[in-house]
This record gives structure tokens, C-alpha cells and sequence, in this order.
């Protein structure tokens, strides 16, 4: 587990309302996918997260809408479906509690967490 975090990288982020993957998120994603592929008894669950601005009901959406962009990149670089689940916290987790731009930028985000098959 702290091989893929400290080595490919666990977190993407995303453009204020968007859940298009971003050019600088693109060869974090690829790195997640080919450590998947070399290790392919490993399940893994996307958190997808928002700011904090947005009502709960459309940040839980885009939080699920940016979970499954990253799910769908995954899969189209050779990663199994049955090995990835999806959630979204919307905006309950933040990893910045602060309310400035760089908080917020922060805050949107889709995290990849290992669930099973790491030893």
C-alpha cells in the first residue's frame, strides 16, 4: 500500500464542477493502472470528493460522476471492472478544511484506496 502511494501517487484533482480526467492527472492514472496490472489480486476503491461549495445532493453526484471518470480511465488501461469500486463523500471529507482557492482545489479530488489482495 505505501508503495502505490508514495511511488504512482493515490490522488487526482479536478477543475471546479468538472469530472473530465486532466492532462496532469492523465500520467498519475496510467501509473495507478500499471501498478494495478502488476499486481492484479489488489482491489481498490475511488473516492470521488468536492469543495465544499454546491448543495450535498450535487456534490455527492459530482463526487460520484469524478469516482467513476477515474474508474472508467482505469479500465480502459487494462484493469479489471470486478477490482474497482466507487463511492462518493461529495463534501464531507475535505482534506483542506480552509475556504480559500487552494483549499477548494484541494477538496476536488478522486482518491484511490487500497481495499484488499495488498500484502
Amino acid at each position: 500500500t505505501q508503495d502505490f502511494v508514495v511511488n504512482v501517487g493515490d490522488r487526482v484533482y479536478f477543475d471546479l464542477d468538472q469530472y473530465d480526467i486532466r492532462a496532469d492527472a492523465a500520467p498519475v492514472l496510467d501509473a495507478q493502472a500499471a501498478w494495478l496490472v502488476r499486481y492484479p489480486a489488489v482491489q481498490v476503491r475511488i473516492e470521488g470528493n468536492a469543495d465544499e461549495r454546491g448543495t450535498r445532493e450535487y456534490n455527492l453526484a459530482l463526487g460520484s460522476r469524478r469516482a467513476n471518470s477515474v474508474r472508467e480511465h482505469l479500465v480502459s488501461h487494462g484493469v479489471a471492472p470486478n477490482r474497482i469500486s466507487t463511492v462518493s463523500f461529495g463534501k464531507e471529507r475535505p482534506i483542506d478544511p480552509g475556504t480559500s482557492e487552494e483549499a477548494y482545489q484541494r477538496n476536488r479530488n478522486a482518491a484511490t484506496a487500497i481495499t484488499g489482495g495488498a500484502r
